[in-house]
């Protein structure tokens, strides 16, 4: 009886796999494309690729009711087509959110509302991903509930029960969405490239949409490994020491697309009983959480979806577990160090400093004012001096996103990382408020300023982080004698040369072959209208080359003429794109 079972389980999943791969084989770059762009043109979205007003209303700092409605209408058409578009363009409209740098308010407003709860799919599926993934298949539980705790774009998240008796969590990754996101890459990447060159000239010298996208793929991909899900989970067993009122849940076993965890009993931060905790272990838990994310930045990672519904306060334990690892990330130790720095600077009102960090992470292009934007930054950061830190209003994430787009609106490039980071660090900061919202988020990170210097100082200030200086240090003064002294003898034998060579940048070498182009079209359109009068001249009667002098004249004319318009042309859509922002 049980070997008859087993034959018609491994045939189901068969059956089940067989669909699978039929489902697989539909997605292609050719469906997914159509599908795209009637997707947008059916939201009316289409138009947003070459529509020179919604270009212009992105850029502006300050817009009228009207404007600001325009958009609002745009966000909400971008996020029900995201939505019907599923898993990647649902992630990649939460990513969108984080670039408030790049995207006007009321269309991140929008973005906000995007709903990453989707219908679960049949167990069947869930059922077959487990036997083809775990080596014991679903024999290694004693029971699973058939009805997800979780339902999402990405996978789906059941209770299961293992043959010892303990409770897991088995977080499964939906079927086909790997091959949905590959695909789909595919094609945002093409329209990115369409809509980079829309960008203004200053503009794209500043921003690489390509950039964006490679960052979101290699993101989005981490997420659908739950190895690498695990991986990031374990690494946090280094942080239990020093946190005793925030933890996260043990890994059991984890494969591409199968993720076995401690499964927690408790609440969503925002649902939990009022009555529950008591003010104390409130207390303890924000400034434990605070610190923990602190300290993961400090030593290179955040965690950039740390918001209430990743975070569970477990029954039993009284702590807070963050129970979702997928949307994390490494930071440069000198960017966090530059941030922290930014914060210390803020709290002791020294907006001047404030602006000098910010600079450190901006790369400005040929067409940044560094004098403006040193401006804009330190009245920026007048905002922040004294407020109470970890409002909605004025808090470090925001400060952080709103001097990235100081800096993007004075075409400097800025690093990638860093609107994620700021998410992470307001969504820490909500979750924060929202457990203890008595205690001022500012007083918490003050009371950290000591083991930041120490983490600052302590790589600053060592034999790896400085094994380089001191080894170019010490070839320098070996090599210096033999050196001075070539040069010594160039000087006596006057055999010395200056090789210089210009590089233009490639925005103006752009710009340059653009003005040719259109001084060669002018001058050809000159000599079309020379050429006519010439030949109207030469042959006042009859026919030259079989055309009367009348069909000469009009050839010319009419060739010169829409040369004329589309040079105006181009030169009107010229001055359009440098007034983006």
């Amino acid at each position: 009886m049980a070997v008859l079972k087993e034959r018609e389980r491994k045939a189901k999943t068969a059956d089940i796999r067989a669909e699978i791969e039929k489902e697989k084989a539909k997605i292609t770059i050719g469906n997914r494309r159509r599908k795209i762009f009637s997707v947008f043109a059916k939201h009316g979205l289409t138009y947003l690729f070459k529509d020179t007003l919604s270009w212009k209303l992105a850029g502006k700092q300050k817009r009228s009711q009207q404007e600001d409605e325009h958009l609002r209408q745009i966000g909400a058409r971008m996020r029900t087509a995201f939505e019907e578009l599923g898993p990647t363009f649902i992630k990649l409209g939460q990513v969108l959110v984080t670039r408030q740098d790049l995207l006007p308010a009321p269309i991140t407003q929008e973005l906000e509302k995007l709903l990453d709860k989707v219908p679960p799919i049949g167990y069947d599926y869930i059922q077959c991903i487990v036997e083809e993934e775990l080596p014991e298949g679903v024999d290694r539980f004693a029971w699973i509930d058939e009805t997800p705790l979780g339902s999402a774009s990405l996978g789906q998240v059941y209770k299961a029960g293992l043959n010892d008796g303990t409770t897991v969590a088995l977080k499964v990754v939906r079927p086909t969405v790997e091959k949905l996101f590959q695909t789909d890459i595919t094609v945002i990447k093409k329209i990115t490239a369409l809509m980079q060159k829309r960008l203004s000239p200053e503009l794209a010298a500043a921003l690489d949409l390509g950039a964006l996208v490679r960052d979101y793929y290699s993101s989005a991909m981490d997420e659908l490994d739950m190895v690498e899900e695990s991986r990031k989970m374990n690494e946090m067993a280094k942080y239990r020491n020093t946190t005793s009122h925030v933890d996260y849940p043990c890994v059991y076993d984890a494969t591409k697309n199968v993720l076995m965890m401690e499964h927690i009993d408790g609440w969503l931060i925002k649902d939990y009983p009022v009555d529950f905790l008591t003010f104390e272990e409130r207390m303890n838990i924000m400034i434990d959480l605070i610190h923990l994310y602190i300290q993961q930045m400090m030593d290179g990672h955040y965690h950039a979806d740390a918001h209430g519904s990743n975070i569970m306060i477990d029954k039993h334990r009284k702590k807070a577990i963050v129970i979702d690892w997928g949307m994390t990330g490494r930071m440069d130790s000198v960017m966090a160090h530059v941030l922290m720095r930014v914060i210390m600077h803020i709290q002791s009102n020294q907006t001047e400093d404030v602006a000098e960090v910010f600079m450190e992470l901006m790369s400005p292009t040929i067409y940044t004012d560094p004098t403006n934007l040193k401006d804009e930054l330190r009245s920026n950061a007048l905002h922040y001096v004294n407020t109470a830190q970890g409002s909605d209003r004025y808090n470090y994430g925001r400060l952080v996103m709103e001097s990235t787009g100081i800096g993007i609106r004075n075409y400097c490039k800025v690093p990638n990382a860093l609107a994620l980071w700021a998410k992470g660090f307001s969504a820490t900061e909500g979750a924060a408020r929202w457990i203890c919202p008595e205690i001022s988020y500012g007083q918490v990170v003050e009371a950290y300023e000591v083991p930041i210097l120490k983490s600052i100082l302590g790589k600053r200030f060592n034999y790896r982080t400085n094994a380089s200086f001191v080894a170019e240090s010490s070839k320098l003064a070996s090599t210096l004698p033999r050196r001075a002294n070539r040069v010594l003898e160039n000087l006596a034998d006057n055999n010395v040369h200056m090789n210089t060579q210009l590089q233009p940048d490639p925005v103006m070498r752009n710009t340059l072959n653009q003005m040719a182009n259109r001084l060669a079209l002018a001058f050809v359109t000159f000599a079309l209208i020379i050429a006519s009068s010439i030949v109207m001249s030469s042959v006042p009667e009859g026919t030259f080359l079989g055309l009367s002098m009348e069909a000469i004249a009009n050839i010319g004319l009419g060739t010169s003429i829409v040369m004329v318009v589309f040079m105006f042309v181009r030169f009107i859509r010229t001055r359009k794109h440098r007034s983006l922002l």
